[in-house]
């Protein structure tokens, strides 16, 4: 994912400091991993020492200083010209699903369990978006949600093809 300019988008609504811009992306991708803080301030420094945000104000209240980041004139030029940018299909590099697969395989390890197994995960997480999904009334979240959801029935499919070339293996084994 494209983080810096996805925070620039949620900057284009208007200035917001680091703890906003972090619930702000939560809540516009649901369904997906959330930010970890540290992305989040880490990504802002760059942008700043980039000139695509500047810092509007600091407060300095009872807790932790409060920077405000806004949007420069070259940050909205730089987003404007990401989201008129088409990419590009594939390829598809192995994730963490299809390696650790390999992996097991490859060792002669339960690869059968671990397919069996993730496969349950993903049914679980499946249920999961599907009833959020059924809440969710905006567009956007319903579009993040049915983008996840078409990946975990891609990786369901993966699974199932995985599995059945397993145990063609063992019987040919």
């Amino acid at each position: 994912m494209a983080l810096a300019q996805v925070l620039l988008g949620i900057l284009a609504d208007g200035p917001a400091h680091g703890y906003d811009i972090k619930r702000t992306h939560d809540a516009r991708f649901p369904g997906t991993r959330p930010l970890a803080y540290g992305q989040v301030y880490a990504s802002l420094a760059k942008l700043d020492a980039d000139g695509l945000v500047e810092v509007a104000e600091t407060h300095q209240g009872s807790g932790p200083e409060r920077t405000i980041y806004a949007l420069t004139t070259e940050g909205d030029a730089a987003l404007r010209t990401w989201l008129d940018e088409t990419e590009g299909a594939g390829p598809y590099a192995a994730d963490e699903l299809v390696r650790k697969t390999v992996t097991a395989l490859l060792l002669g390890t339960d690869a059968a369990g671990f397919l069996r197994r993730q496969r349950a995960t993903h049914l679980k997480e499946m249920r999961e978006l599907v009833d959020e999904q059924a809440a969710v009334k905006d567009t956007a979240s319903r579009i993040v949600i049915d983008h996840t959801i078409s990946h975990l029935d891609a990786d369901l499919r993966w699974l199932e093809t995985a599995a059945e070339r397993v145990a063609a293996d063992r019987r040919t084994a």
